[in-house]
């Protein structure tokens, strides 16, 4: 497992690391957000869906648990939040969107830790202050390792601050 922490200053700060992450992403890829309420999970997932194209705004969708955007590729965009026990996850049918023609994103992942795919990308996001987040990014298998080397790239020539 590769890893890379960032320190992002604002939100747009933020989304600008989505939009690289959404520019590099490809059908099939799989990305688990993980945080405390507020620490920046939807605002992330609104940068990967600009990096897709897509020209809806990403909303958290705690009320429905799962939202499909289109752009370059479908966005999938789940949030476990509202579910506690991993039958309910479970019951969810995610594998038709794990294994579908998209990106998946996944807020609150570590709910169901145990029921996701074990290669991915996972985003760690912890609250710094008001305006400041760590995040650290963990590859989990080689299309995941590739993705965070080309992600530490171009975070680099965006002259983003590694921790």
């Amino acid at each position: 497992m590769n890893q890379l922490e960032l320190v992002s200053h604002s939100t747009r700060q933020t989304q600008d690391l989505g939009k690289i992450i959404g520019g590099l992403a490809s059908a099939g890829d799989i990305i688990f957000l993980v945080g405390n309420l507020g620490a920046g999970k939807t605002n992330l997932t609104q940068g990967i869906a600009k990096g897709l194209d897509v020209t809806e705004n990403a909303l958290s969708p705690s009320f429905v648990l799962v939202r499909e955007m289109y752009g370059r590729l479908p966005l999938y965009h789940i949030d476990l939040y509202r579910l506690d026990l991993s039958e309910e996850i479970e019951e969810l049918g995610l594998d038709d969107y794990f294994y579908g023609s998209g990106v998946t994103v996944v807020e609150w992942a570590d709910k169901a830790d145990e029921l996701l795919p074990t290669e991915n990308l996972r985003i760690e996001i912890a609250y710094l202050d008001e305006n400041k987040r760590k995040l650290t990014l963990s590859a989990w298998g080689i299309r995941y390792e590739e993705l965070l080397n080309e992600i530490a790239q171009r975070v680099k020539d965006a002259g983003f601050n590694s921790h």
